[in-house]
C-alpha cells in the first residue's frame, strides 16, 4: 500500500511516497518512524487535514524549516492544502523530471506564502505569471517548449496564450498536447477558431470536451481533410448538433483541387459557409443584445442597492413598531426601515463570498416576484423571495428561499454557484449563512449541497412527526457533494436556497439554524 513519507533535513520537509505492505492494522493510523520522519495514509491526511496541518506548522517553527520539496506534481497537489496556512513554508521544490503542471500552478498562485518555486521546467507564460506575483520560479532544465501544440501556436507567454484567437492543431494529441490545450482554454479568453489541419476523432472528442467544460462559446472547428466516408460525415453532422448548444460549430474544408472534381459539394460548402456568416451575425446580435441587456440589469439592481442603503441610513435611531405584531420587540432597524420601500420585505439574506446579501420579500404566491422587483416594477431579474407558505415571523421547520440565477450579471442568486465549488466550500467560514427577520438575527450552518433534475421533493415545509422530519433530512443529507458533518435533530430548522442550475436542473444549499 501506498503512503505518504514526511520527513526533515536540514531547512527542507520532504513529501514522498513509501511503499509498504498491507497489514490487518487500521491502515488510517501513521507510522512514526523516528523524531524527523513520519508516514501517514492519504485517507488520513485528507480525514485529519487540520491536525496534520498544525502538526507540520510546528515542526516548521521548531526546526527551522521554509522549504517544501515534493516528489511530483500530484503529490504537491494534493498537500499545498494543508500548507495553504502554512506560514513558514516559502518555498517549494518538485524533484521528478516533469513540467510544472498547470493545476499546481494554479495551487501556487493562491498561496499568499510562497515566494521560490523549483521544477525541472516551468512554461514560459507561468514563469511570467509567477513573476508578476513576486514569485520567483527555477527551472533545472532550459526547456520552455514542452507540447507540440504550445510549440507549434508560439504560446511562449501569458499574453500570448490570453489574447490568442486562433491556434491550429496539426498533429495527434499526446498527452501532454491535452494538458496543456486544458492550460491554454483555462486562460485564453479570446478563442475564435480552431483549425484541425489533421483529422482525429478522439481529439476532436477532447476538443469539444475541454471547450464546453471551460464555458468558452463562439468557437469555430475548421477540419481541413477531404472526408468523404458517409459515416463520418454523419457523425461529424451529429456532433455539430450537440456543439452547437454551446456555441461550438464545426466547419469541414475541402481543398481546392477536391472542389474541383466536386463541384456540388463545393456548392453545398459555399452555402454552408453563407448561412455560416449569417449564424455568425445573428450569435453577434443576440450576444451584443444579451450583453447590454445583464449590464442594464446589473444597474439597475445596484440603484435599488444604493436606494436601500440610503433608506436604512435614513432611519437609524428611529422606533418602529410591527403592524402584524405590535407586542413583539424589532431588534433590526435596518430591515424595518425599508418595508417604507415595500411592506412585503420580511428579511435579510447572506451568503459569504457571494453577491448574495438582498432584502427577502414574499407575496401571497410563488409566481409574482419571479418578474417583479422590490419596487413591485415588472423585472425579468425578478427579486429574492420566500416560500409563500413559510411563517416569516415564527420560521417553520424548513424555511425556503428563492432567487433567479442570473449568471452573467451576478444579480439576485447569479452566484449561488459558487458554493458548488471546493474551494468555496472548504472556507470554513462559508459555511454560515445570515438569514435576519425583523425580530431575530439568525445564523445558519450549510449541511447539504447539490444539483437535482427538476423536482419539489425538497420544497416540504411542514412535517407531521419527528420520523417524517428525519427522513426527509436523510433525503437531503444522502444528495450533498460533500459530507459537512452537522448533525441534526428532530426540533431543527432549517434554511433552503433553490435556484436553477440549468433549465431542468436545480442547484439546493440546505442550512441548520444554530444561533
Amino acid at each position: 500500500m501506498q503512503k505518504i513519507q514526511i520527513s526533515i533535513y536540514n531547512d527542507s520537509i520532504i513529501f514522498a511516497y513509501k511503499n509498504t505492505p498491507t497489514s490487518k492494522q487500521n491502515l488510517s493510523n501513521t507510522n512514526i518512524i523516528n523524531d524527523s520522519e513520519l508516514v501517514f495514509t492519504p485517507n488520513y491526511i485528507l480525514e485529519n487535514e487540520k491536525l496534520v496541518s498544525l502538526f507540520i506548522n510546528e515542526i516548521c517553527e521548531e526546526k527551522n524549516v521554509y522549504r517544501a520539496t515534493f516528489e511530483d506534481n500530484d503529490l504537491a497537489i494534493f498537500m499545498m492544502d494543508i500548507l495553504r496556512k502554512n506560514p513558514y513554508i516559502t518555498a517549494i521544490c518538485i524533484r521528478d523530471k516533469a513540467t510544472l503542471s498547470y493545476e499546481l500552478y494554479e495551487k501556487v498562485m493562491e498561496n499568499k506564502n510562497i515566494t521560490y518555486i523549483e521544477a525541472e521546467s516551468i512554461q514560459s507564460y507561468m514563469v511570467e505569471m509567477l513573476d508578476k506575483k513576486g514569485i520567483h520560479s527555477e527551472s533545472r532544465t532550459e526547456v520552455f517548449y514542452i507540447s507540440h501544440f504550445m510549440q507549434s501556436n508560439n504560446l511562449t507567454s501569458f499574453s500570448k496564450i490570453f489574447y490568442k484567437m486562433n491556434i491550429h492543431i496539426d498533429s495527434i494529441f499526446d498527452e501532454e498536447d491535452k494538458d496543456d490545450f486544458l492550460a491554454f482554454c483555462n486562460i485564453n479568453k479570446y478563442l475564435t477558431t480552431i483549425h484541425l489541419d489533421i483529422y482525429n476523432k478522439q481529439d476532436l472528442e477532447t476538443i469539444i470536451e475541454i471547450l464546453s467544460e471551460n464555458r468558452i462559446r463562439n468557437v469555430k472547428i475548421l477540419i481541413y481533410a477531404n472526408i468523404r466516408d458517409s459515416r463520418t460525415i454523419e457523425y461529424l453532422k451529429k456532433i455539430n448538433k450537440k456543439s452547437i448548444k454551446n456555441k461550438i460549430k464545426i466547419e469541414l474544408v475541402y481543398s481546392k483541387e477536391y472542389l474541383n472534381n466536386n463541384l456540388f459539394i463545393q456548392i453545398m460548402m459555399n452555402t454552408l459557409k453563407i448561412i455560416g456568416l449569417i449564424l455568425i451575425l445573428l450569435v453577434f446580435s443576440i450576444i451584443s443584445y444579451i450583453a447590454f441587456s445583464n449590464y442594464k440589469s446589473l444597474q439597475d439592481v445596484n440603484a435599488i442597492q444604493e436606494n436601500i442603503r440610503e433608506t436604512i441610513k435614513e432611519g437609524a435611531g428611529k422606533t418602529y413598531t410591527s403592524d402584524k405584531d405590535s407586542d413583539r420587540e424589532i431588534k433590526n432597524n435596518y430591515i424595518a426601515s425599508i418595508l417604507t420601500i415595500n411592506p412585503d420585505v420580511v428579511g435579510w439574506l447572506k451568503v459569504n463570498e457571494t453577491n448574495i446579501d438582498y432584502p427577502v420579500v414574499q407575496a401571497k404566491d410563488n409566481d409574482y416576484y419571479l418578474n417583479h422587483n422590490l419596487y413591485s416594477e415588472e423585472d425579468k431579474n425578478g427579486w429574492v423571495f420566500m416560500d409563500y407558505r413559510n411563517d416569516s415571523y415564527e420560521l417553520d421547520a424548513n424555511t425556503i428561499i428563492f432567487g433567479h440565477t442570473m449568471y452573467y450579471s451576478g444579480v439576485m442568486f447569479g452566484t449561488l454557484a459558487n458554493t458548488y465549488k471546493k474551494t468555496w466550500y472548504s472556507n470554513p467560514d462559508n459555511l454560515k449563512i445570515t438569514f435576519d427577520t425583523i425580530y431575530e438575527s439568525h445564523t445558519y450552518q450549510i449541511f447539504s449541497i447539490y444539483k437535482i433534475p427538476k423536482t419539489t421533493d425538497y420544497l416540504q415545509n411542514y412535517f407531521a412527526t419527528d420520523e417524517e422530519f428525519m427522513e426527509f433530512i436523510d433525503l437531503i443529507k444522502g444528495r450533498s457533494i460533500e459530507d459537512f458533518d452537522v448533525s441534526i435533530k428532530p426540533g431543527d430548522k432549517i434554511l433552503t436556497l433553490s435556484t436553477c442550475s440549468t433549465y431542468t436542473e436545480r442547484l439546493v444549499v440546505h442550512a441548520k439554524l444554530i444561533v
